[in-house]
């Protein structure tokens, strides 16, 4: 099969997983990627991979808004196709992918209840065997999800994002989007020798020195253009190793310039042609799950922001699929 054979077959073969994809950009209903919606993820076929949202933005410290990152990120995916051009692959086709709605958190406006709600719900979710991929909401999303897939062994993580999220406590409160790794590791369902931080340019970062004490180890925006970003790709998987391991790609990793739809912005970050080109230094990880937020639509200019998180989710879906059918490694266990 040549090279434009094997194209039209890709197309052949997503169409067949949902007509919708083959659908005009600005025509149907938004879901993510143009996957089918599967609501009835608990009592349907089965399936193994799943696209979620979770529209929370109560653990903000700044500019509000996230909550709107998961149905914009869903309407600018509709421009993404499905066709990863850099890994030569499409993500559908041979595996079970939908996307299943919004985290059901009837308790919008309590963030501790929120947090409860969502993690009885990707228990749920993980239990079935299933991989979830998510959209924010503000970071604090990520504290449940990572939870529910490190009960078994504790996870590493690939933190990509202008700033630590290492504080123990704000004003009091020790859940909020800038807790949830300090709260991991002391609950042990992350592995602190298997953290790294990337593209970290946080001015409060000499107060948070939690992760460094613990082991993890951070590559900040000075040392990552030293370094170039194949060797800090290489260094992320000499850290994070063979283990089960998850990503969690805040938007503000990203310059304003390419991402300017954020709660909080820091300039002099990274592309997002590097953005990408990282991820893809990280296939074949054993990555069990990953999320992509702080997209914030209120803030952004002509949906640039909400695109860009819709791509990089969309390469984060290529990585676990790619993982998910190799031998290697397989979804967490039930």
């Amino acid at each position: 099969m040549n090279n434009a054979e094997e194209f039209y077959h890709i197309i052949k073969q997503s169409m067949e997983v949902s007509p919708e994809m083959y659908m005009k950009s600005y025509s149907g209903l938004s879901t993510f990627f143009r996957t089918k919606y599967r609501p009835d993820w608990e009592t349907g076929d089965p399936l193994d991979i799943a696209l979620v949202g979770v529209p929370s933005d109560l653990g903000l410290t700044q500019r509000t808004g996230a909550r709107h990152g998961p149905r914009e990120i869903r309407n600018q995916s509709s421009n993404v196709l499905y066709y990863n051009m850099s890994m030569k692959m499409s993500p559908f086709g041979k595996l079970a992918i939908a996307d299943i709605g919004d985290a059901f958190i009837p308790s919008a406006f309590d963030l501790q209840n929120v947090a409860a709600e969502s993690l009885a719900f990707f228990q749920r979710l993980v239990d079935r065997g299933i991989t979830p991929i998510v959209a924010g909401g503000d970071h604090s999303i990520t504290y449940p999800v990572m939870k529910a897939l490190g009960r078994k062994a504790p996870l590493g993580l690939i933190h990509i994002d202008s700033h630590f999220d290492m504080a123990e406590s704000l004003n009091g409160s020790n859940l909020h989007h800038g807790s949830m790794f300090v709260n991991g590791i002391k609950e042990g369902f992350l592995d602190p020798k298997r953290i790294v931080h990337i593209a970290i340019r946080d001015p409060f970062a000499p107060m948070e020195t939690y992760g460094e004490v613990a082991g993890a180890t951070t590559i900040d925006m000075d040392r990552f253009y030293e370094l170039g970003v194949d060797a800090v790709a290489a260094e992320a998987r000499r850290i994070v190793g063979d283990g089960p391991t998850y990503i969690s790609f805040d938007i503000d990793a990203l310059d304003p310039a390419f991402a300017p739809g954020t709660g909080t912005p820091a300039v002099g970050g990274i592309t997002s042609y590097e953005a990408k080109r990282l991820l893809h230094g990280l296939r074949r990880l054993n990555i069990v799950g990953a999320d992509l937020v702080e997209v914030s639509p209120p803030f952004d200019s002509a949906g640039i922001t909400a695109l860009a998180g819709a791509q990089l989710m969309f390469e984060l879906l290529c990585l676990v699929v790619e993982n998910r059918l190799s031998d290697a490694h397989q979804a967490v266990p039930n």
